[in-house]
C-alpha cells in the first residue's frame, strides 16, 4: 500500500510539473509528512532527492533545445550556496515547528508568485544587490525546506537577465537541479534515516507523468492550471499550519 501510494503521489506531482511547468514538486514535503508519516527534517532530506530527479527530467530535454542558460544559472547558484549549505547543516538541529511554519509561508509565497508570474519589462530589471539577496533567499529555501526555489528563479532570470520566458523555465530547471543536489550533499547525516523507497517511488511517478502531461499542457488554459495550482498551494499552507499550531 506504501509503494501504490507513493506511486499515486507521484504521479500527482508529475502532472502539476508537466500542466502547470512548475511547482509541483513543493508538494512532496507536505505528501510525506502528512501521507507517508516522515518526520519534517527528514521529509525536507529525502523531498531533494524528489525535486533533484524530476527537475533533471524536465531540464535535459530543455538543454537538447539549448534552452537553459547555463552561465546565468551557476551565478544563481553561485551566490546562494553560502545559505544552502548553511542552512542544509543545521537544518537537523532546528525545530519542526519552525519547518513546518516556514514551509507554510513558502507556500503562500509560490502560490501568490503562481497568480502574478513574471514578465519582461526594461525599465525593471533587478539590481545586483536585488539579485544577490534573491539568490540567497533561493539557496536558503533549499537548505532549509527541501524545495528547489524555481519560482523564485524564474522572475529573477526574467526580471533581472532579461531571460525569454521559455529559456527562463528551462533555466530554472537547471538551478533547481544543482541547488536541490548542493542540498542534499550538505545533509549525509540524515540519509541513512530515510525510508528511501517511498522517495523514489514518488520521484519515478513524478517523472514518467510529467513527461506525459507535458504534451497535452498546451491543450489545457495555462492561467487556469496556475490558478488552481495557487489556490491548492494556499490550502495546503493553511493545512500545515493547522496541524503544526492546532
Amino acid at each position: 500500500m506504501e509503494i501504490l501510494g507513493a506511486l499515486l503521489a507521484g504521479s500527482f506531482i508529475g502532472a502539476v510539473l508537466g500542466f502547470v511547468g512548475a511547482g509541483g514538486a513543493m508538494l512532496s514535503v507536505p505528501i510525506l509528512m502528512y501521507l507517508f508519516d516522515f518526520e519534517p527534517k527528514l521529509a525536507t532530506t529525502a523531498a531533494l532527492a524528489v525535486v533533484f530527479l524530476a527537475a533533471l527530467s524536465g531540464a535535459i530535454p530543455k538543454a537538447r533545445k539549448k534552452q537553459v542558460l547555463y552561465r546565468d544559472a551557476l551565478v544563481i547558484w553561485a551566490f546562494g550556496l553560502i545559505t544552502n549549505l548553511g542552512f542544509s547543516s543545521i537544518a537537523d538541529k532546528l525545530p519542526d515547528a519552525f519547518i513546518t511554519s516556514g514551509l507554510a509561508a513558502v507556500l503562500v509565497v509560490a502560490g501568490a508568485s503562481m497568480l502574478h508570474p513574471p514578465k519582461l519589462e526594461e525599465q525593471k530589471r533587478m539590481p545586483i544587490p536585488v539579485l544577490i539577496v534573491m539568490s540567497l533567499v533561493i539557496g536558503s529555501i533549499t537548505g532549509l525546506f527541501g524545495i528547489g526555489g524555481g519560482f523564485i528563479a524564474l522572475p529573477v532570470l526574467v526580471l533581472f537577465f532579461g531571460t525569454p520566458q521559455v529559456v527562463a523555465a528551462g533555466t530554472a530547471l537547471f538551478i533547481i537541479c544543482i541547488n536541490s543536489l548542493t542540498a542534499f550533499l550538505g545533509r549525509p547525516g540524515q540519509w541513512g534515516d530515510v525510508q528511501w523507497h517511498i522517495p523514489i517511488f514518488m520521484a519515478g511517478a513524478a517523472i514518467v507523468i510529467a513527461q506525459i502531461a507535458s504534451h497535452y499542457s498546451g491543450k489545457s488554459s495555462s492561467v487556469a492550471l496556475r490558478k488552481a495550482f495557487a489556490y491548492l498551494l494556499f490550502a495546503v499552507s493553511i493545512f500545515t499550519l493547522a496541524k503544526t499550531w492546532l
